[in-house]
Protein backbone atom coordinates (compact mmCIF):
# COMPACT_ATOMS: atom_id res chain seq x y z
CA UNK A 1 0.00 0.00 0.00
CA UNK A 2 1.10 3.55 -0.63
CA UNK A 3 0.47 6.71 1.37
CA UNK A 4 -3.07 7.02 -0.03
CA UNK A 5 -3.88 3.43 1.03
CA UNK A 6 -4.22 2.26 -2.55
CA UNK A 7 -3.22 -1.28 -3.26
CA UNK A 8 -1.21 -1.92 -6.43
CA UNK A 9 -2.83 -4.48 -8.71
CA UNK A 10 -1.43 -6.47 -11.65
CA UNK A 11 -3.69 -7.25 -14.61
CA UNK A 12 -2.38 -8.48 -18.00
CA UNK A 13 1.20 -7.73 -16.88
CA UNK A 14 0.32 -4.07 -16.19
CA UNK A 15 0.78 -2.64 -12.70
CA UNK A 16 -2.08 -0.36 -11.67
CA UNK A 17 -1.88 2.12 -8.79
CA UNK A 18 -5.28 1.13 -7.40
CA UNK A 19 -8.00 -1.48 -7.55
CA UNK A 20 -10.32 1.12 -9.09
CA UNK A 21 -7.86 1.83 -11.90
CA UNK A 22 -7.56 -1.90 -12.65
CA UNK A 23 -11.36 -2.22 -12.68
CA UNK A 24 -11.62 0.64 -15.17
CA UNK A 25 -9.01 -1.07 -17.35
CA UNK A 26 -11.14 -4.23 -17.40
CA UNK A 27 -14.19 -2.19 -18.39
CA UNK A 28 -12.26 -0.48 -21.18
CA UNK A 29 -11.00 -3.85 -22.44
CA UNK A 30 -14.62 -5.00 -22.80
CA UNK A 31 -15.52 -1.80 -24.65
CA UNK A 32 -12.50 -2.34 -26.92
CA UNK A 33 -13.52 -5.93 -27.62
CA UNK A 34 -17.10 -4.88 -28.44
CA UNK A 35 -15.83 -2.16 -30.80
CA UNK A 36 -17.26 0.74 -28.79
CA UNK A 37 -13.75 2.20 -28.35
CA UNK A 38 -10.52 1.80 -30.34
CA UNK A 39 -6.77 2.36 -29.90
CA UNK A 40 -6.63 1.80 -26.13
CA UNK A 41 -3.31 2.90 -24.64
CA UNK A 42 -2.14 2.94 -21.04
CA UNK A 43 0.07 5.54 -19.40
CA UNK A 44 0.28 7.81 -22.45
CA UNK A 45 2.60 10.78 -21.86
CA UNK A 46 1.79 14.35 -22.93
CA UNK A 47 4.34 17.15 -22.86
CA UNK A 48 2.99 20.17 -20.97
CA UNK A 49 6.09 22.37 -20.62
CA UNK A 50 9.32 21.66 -22.55
CA UNK A 51 12.70 21.34 -20.84
CA UNK A 52 14.13 24.75 -19.99
CA UNK A 53 17.84 25.27 -19.38
CA UNK A 54 18.61 23.28 -16.22
CA UNK A 55 15.00 22.33 -15.48
CA UNK A 56 13.35 19.16 -16.72
CA UNK A 57 10.22 19.05 -18.81
CA UNK A 58 6.78 18.78 -17.22
CA UNK A 59 4.54 16.01 -18.51
CA UNK A 60 1.10 14.66 -17.80
CA UNK A 61 0.68 10.88 -17.89
CA UNK A 62 -2.87 9.79 -18.65
CA UNK A 63 -4.09 6.55 -17.11
CA UNK A 64 -5.93 5.68 -20.33
CA UNK A 65 -6.15 6.99 -23.87
CA UNK A 66 -8.57 5.73 -26.53
CA UNK A 67 -10.74 6.86 -29.40
CA UNK A 68 -14.52 6.77 -29.20
CA UNK A 69 -16.67 7.74 -32.20
CA UNK A 70 -13.50 9.11 -33.89
CA UNK A 71 -12.85 11.42 -30.92
CA UNK A 72 -9.74 11.22 -28.74
CA UNK A 73 -10.40 10.63 -25.05
CA UNK A 74 -8.07 10.70 -22.05
CA UNK A 75 -9.14 9.27 -18.69
CA UNK A 76 -7.66 9.65 -15.26
CA UNK A 77 -8.85 7.51 -12.35
CA UNK A 78 -8.48 9.33 -9.03
CA UNK A 79 -9.59 8.98 -5.45
CA UNK A 80 -11.33 11.95 -3.85
CA UNK A 81 -8.07 12.67 -2.00
CA UNK A 82 -5.68 12.61 -4.98
CA UNK A 83 -8.14 14.53 -7.18
CA UNK A 84 -7.66 17.51 -4.84
CA UNK A 85 -3.84 17.50 -4.94
CA UNK A 86 -2.48 20.79 -6.24
CA UNK A 87 0.09 19.27 -8.61
CA UNK A 88 -2.59 17.12 -10.24
CA UNK A 89 -4.98 20.07 -10.58
CA UNK A 90 -2.30 22.21 -12.23
CA UNK A 91 -1.32 19.43 -14.66
CA UNK A 92 -4.98 18.78 -15.47
CA UNK A 93 -5.52 22.47 -16.26
CA UNK A 94 -2.38 22.66 -18.40
CA UNK A 95 -3.42 19.51 -20.25
CA UNK A 96 -6.91 20.85 -20.97
CA UNK A 97 -5.46 24.13 -22.22
CA UNK A 98 -2.76 22.62 -24.44
CA UNK A 99 -4.73 19.60 -25.71
CA UNK A 100 -8.22 21.11 -25.88
CA UNK A 101 -9.15 18.87 -28.84
CA UNK A 102 -8.88 15.79 -26.59
CA UNK A 103 -11.80 15.06 -24.27
CA UNK A 104 -10.65 14.75 -20.66
CA UNK A 105 -12.61 12.46 -18.35
CA UNK A 106 -12.03 12.08 -14.65
CA UNK A 107 -13.19 8.93 -12.90
CA UNK A 108 -13.47 9.81 -9.19
CA UNK A 109 -14.07 7.08 -6.61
Amino acid sequence: MNKYRNKKVIVDDYIFDSIQESKRYKELKLLLKSGEIQNLELQKRYLLIPKQKDERAVSYIADFYYTENNKEVVEDVKSKITAKKTDYIIKRKLFKQKYSEIEFREIIY
